[in-house]
């Protein structure tokens, strides 16, 4: 069993993303985005998401639609879906989040958001295949 307090698990991380763990189906991350970053408009076309607000304030732009979230707010994105997320206050926004299946590395960790793109450009990011 794995068991976390998560939204303090996220706070502690100063990481744009973390693995916490990989399952079979399904994969939870958490991500700290800095002031005026973004995730980064992207498709994930056979993964669905489902993204936990802990902290700060963003905006989400989901399938064309655009609302505010904040601590508390839960965004659920469809597979097939363009998406991004961008942090609109003066504080970390930070999230975590469950793909199902996996969408990166297991145990993957990347410091900041340009770490992370590299990673998946180069194929170091890739999900377990089974």
């Amino acid at each position: 069993m794995e068991h976390f307090t998560i939204a303090t698990v996220a706070e502690k991380s100063a990481d744009f993303r973390r693995v916490l763990w990989t399952g079979k189906h399904s994969q939870l991350v958490i991500m700290t985005i800095p002031p005026d970053g973004e995730i980064g408009e992207e498709v994930h076309e056979d993964t669905d998401q489902v993204l936990t607000f802990v902290s700060g304030v963003g905006e989400a732009r989901v399938g064309g639609q655009k609302k505010k979230v904040e601590p508390g707010d839960l965004v659920a994105v469809p597979a097939g879906t363009k998406h991004n997320f961008v942090n609109t206050g003066p504080n970390p926004l930070v999230l975590y989040t469950v793909y199902g299946p996996p969408e990166h590395a297991a145990k993957a960790v990347h410091h900041t958001k340009e770490e992370a793109d590299e990673a998946e450009e180069s194929g170091k990011d890739e999900p377990p295949t089974s």
